[in-house]
Parts: structure tokens; sequence; C-alpha cells
């Protein structure tokens, strides 16, 4: 993983020019190699002579921070999709948490605007946990938050293990359910040791400061608090979207911004803030500089690779290797 410094002034505040060079580097320069496996270094030097960014040291093999996990099966988990075309690692990883063929699955499509009902869609998103052998799996759908109440239409969250949030308006999850016995079952679940699984408008709404909408410029709403510390965008590389996180982080120097990639997801333990990268892409962690908050940090997070949310939010001195920059 790198750790990145934008250098000088915030990239949300920096003349048009420089939004309109960064974002072309990243997409089309230093993104457009990470993501077909070159040479990141190489691209980091390049950046950080145009004065662009500021790149930390490499860690020393032999410095390489330990991450302390929870032992299997304990504690609730997250998995976080950016959108796009799922990869099936990330089916599996969801499946697996929610128990293998003892699942009980509740897949919630609220976030599709097609219809008033049920989305014709639904039929698929069961298709996959039930082609897999889950044990049960049942829809829950409202748009009525008054129904989100209603005790008999919560009950399949109370014997569910796993709960997968569809894509779409991520706004319509949050009127439905933001506050309601839906949420508070939801983190019931986490609880006791369940996972909820999100992609696109499921991974928006996972944090209590939700990014409903903008293009470069977020629009916020209310999300669920599952994670938090945290804000998350989805669609990220894919849709260049560093200056409208950057900018959710310029009022919000307290949280840390992830921004997940299509066909790529975070999967998060909920009690022990463990975050690790599945997929084909990759999620920037962005981290604002509180002392100075002049500039973020950026790290990128390949496949494979784990952190703590504490280490993303605490800079970290590490040694620089006889070989790194």
């Amino acid at each position: 993983m790198s750790n990145w410094h934008l250098r000088g002034r915030p990239f949300y505040a920096a003349p048009r020019i420089s939004r309109i060079t960064f974002s072309l580097l990243l997409s089309a320069g230093v993104l457009g190699v990470i993501l077909m496996g070159g040479n990141l270094a190489l691209h980091a030097i390049e950046l950080k002579a145009q004065g662009q960014v500021q790149v930390e040291p490499r860690a020393n093999p032999s410095s390489v921070e330990i991450v302390t996990r929870r032992a299997e099966g304990a504690g609730g988990a997250l998995v976080i999709c950016g959108g796009g075309t799922m990869p099936e690692t990330v089916r599996d990883r969801f499946f697996e948490l929610a128990g293998g063929r003892a699942a009980r699955i509740v897949v919630i499509p609220t976030a599709s605007p097609t219809t008033k009902n049920v989305p014709a869609s639904t039929d698929r998103a069961l298709g996959v946990w039930k082609e897999r052998g889950a044990a049960s799996v049942t829809i829950l759908h409202t748009r009525s938050p008054q129904e989100a109440n209603d005790p008999a239409f919560v009950k399949p969250l109370r014997e569910a293990t796993g709960v997968w949030i569809g894509g779409g308006d991520q706004s319509l999850l949050s009127k439905a359910y933001v506050g309601t016995e839906v949420e508070r079952q939801l983190k019931a679940l986490l609880d006791r040791g369940g996972v909820i699984g999100g992609s696109s408008a499921g991974a928006a709404v996972m944090t209590r400061v939700m990014i409903a909408t903008g293009r470069t410029k977020a629009i916020l709403g209310q999300g669920f608090d599952f994670l938090p510390g945290a804000v998350v965008d989805q669609h990220f590389l894919r849709r260049n979207r560093m200056e409208r996180l950057l900018g959710v982080l310029s009022s919000h120097p307290e949280l840390v911004g992830l921004g997940i990639d299509e066909q790529t997801a975070l999967v998060v333990d909920v009690r022990e803030h463990h975050l690790s990268v599945i997929g084909n892409s990759y999620v920037v962690a962005c981290m604002p500089d509180k002392d100075s908050r002049q500039f973020p940090r950026l790290r990128f997070l390949k496949p494979g690779d784990q952190t703590d949310l504490a280490n993303l939010k605490t800079p970290r001195v590490a040694a620089v290797a006889a070989q790194g920059l």
C-alpha cells in the first residue's frame, strides 16, 4: 500500500487548472497504471516532481504494521462494494460471513427507484444466494418509515444472519429506514455477529455522514451509523470522484474517506475496525491532516491489503527502505 500527501492548498480549494490536472493525472496516469498492475513508485516520483503530491517513505519490511484481528466468527462484519459488476470473490466472502449453507439472508432492494414495489431485478438478487444454497432468502422492502417500525415487518431481520442492500438511490434507503426499527435491527444483527453487505447505494448508506448525490460537490444526507469515523464514496476511480470526497472531508476533517472502486469491496470487522480489500481494483483511503488542515494523505489499498481504521487516522512514521523513495 502507498501513502500520498497532496502538497500545498487542499485539492478542493486549489485553482481550477490544478484540479483538472490532478484529476487527469489520477485517471489517465497513476490510477490507470495502478489498475493495470504497473509500477506505482515511478508515477509517484513523476507527480512529486510536478509538485502535485508528497510521497511518504515506504515502510521497511521489518517495520510492517502488525494487525491484531478478531477470532474467526466473533463480532459482525460489513462487505462494502463500490458497484459495477460484482466479482464472485465478493459474493463468496459475504456468503461465508453469513454462515454459508446455514445462512438466513435478507435482501433489501429499496434503493431501486424503478417501481414503488419490489423491483423486477429482485428475482436475480435472490437467485444469487439461493444458488449458493442459503437456508433462506427473503425480501424486505417498504417506502414507509411507519411500516419500517412495524414489529411484524422487521421480523426477518431478527432471524437473519446476513443482509444485502442493493444499489440505486441511497436517499431512498435513508428516507425509509434511518431512525426506524429496521436500522436498530440491522445494528442488532451486527452485534450478534452477522454481516451486512451492500453495493453502490448500499455502500454509501453504511456511514452516518452519507454522500447522497452530486458530481464534484457532494450533497450530504444521513445514512446508517455502521462504521463511525468514516464516510464512503463508491464507483470511486471509475467515475473520478476524488474531488467530491475531498470536499466532504474539508467540512468533516474528523472522518476518514473511503473511496471504493467498482468490482471491489472493503470488508470491515465492525468491532475491531479491521479493514481488508477484495475484488479487482482499489480502495483509496483519504485522511485529512488535522493539524494543518491543508492537505490530505492518500493511501491506495489493493486487493489483499489489510489495515485498521485507527492506523489510517494516525500518520505513520515509516523507515525508508534502502530501495524506497
